[in-house]
């Protein structure tokens, strides 16, 4: 089982942190132990590598970074848990769909534990609240880079956060689409224990084999 490092980063700004990625994946090599990153940002909008500009709506004073990840616009700020995964899918056998489905796993559970359910939806990679008045928001969204087998970018899960810049793009490239955090939900829980939880959920699915995943 290859090495699997935990690191906690913080707030930090998103530009140097995706610069610090693209490095690590250009540099690594078969022995190159895998990492996951957990960390806050400041406000930013982020458009995939596909991302189509109007889907921003009202920029404002957020700015809006282009990134080599997958996926249309979304959003990061404070109260969000943000975990990047620098993973070799390769050296440990797993295709990029089935690792995508096992992140999904990994926050339906965590939702799950503070009494929220989490659903998927059938061509919408991310998490949706399942039930209740706000059944079919967002709470959590996904974009991946692989190259040469090897991840990066990651997850974002909303957990207590200023929601209103949402309103100001079509979310994942979704007109209308609401956008939740588990405050508004009625779960308190800091940014802190929610991280945590999400990253050992996260490694549990790693480290898993196909019938436990």
């Amino acid at each position: 089982m290859s090495e699997l490092i935990v690191k906690r980063l913080g707030r930090v700004d998103y530009l140097p942190t995706e610069q610090a990625m693209r490095e690590f994946t250009a540099t690594r090599d078969a022995s190159t132990p895998d990492e996951l990153w957990l960390v806050e940002h400041p406000p930013v909008f982020t458009l995939g590598q596909a991302g189509l500009a109007e889907h921003l709506l009202q920029a404002g004073d957020i700015p809006l970074v282009k990134t080599e990840r997958g996926g249309q616009i979304t959003y990061h700020g404070p109260g969000q848990v943000v975990i990047y995964m620098m993973l070799d899918l390769k050296r440990r056998g797993i295709m990029v769909r089935e690792w995508v489905r096992r992140i999904e796993g990994a926050i339906i559970l965590t939702l799950a534990d503070y009494g929220i359910t989490g659903v998927r939806k059938d061509g919408a990679p991310g998490i949706y609240v399942g039930q209740g008045t706000h059944e079919g928001a967002k709470i959590a969204a996904l974009g991946l880079k692989v190259k040469r087998g090897c991840t990066y970018h990651g997850l974002s899960f909303n957990v207590d956060m200023d929601l209103t810049p949402f309103l100001h793009i079509n979310p994942c490239g979704y007109a209308g689409l609401e956008t939740v955090d588990m405050k508004t939900l009625g779960v308190t829980a800091t940014w802190a224990d929610v991280a945590e939880q999400l990253a050992q959920s996260l490694v549990s699915q790693w480290q898993a084999d196909e019938s436990q995943a």
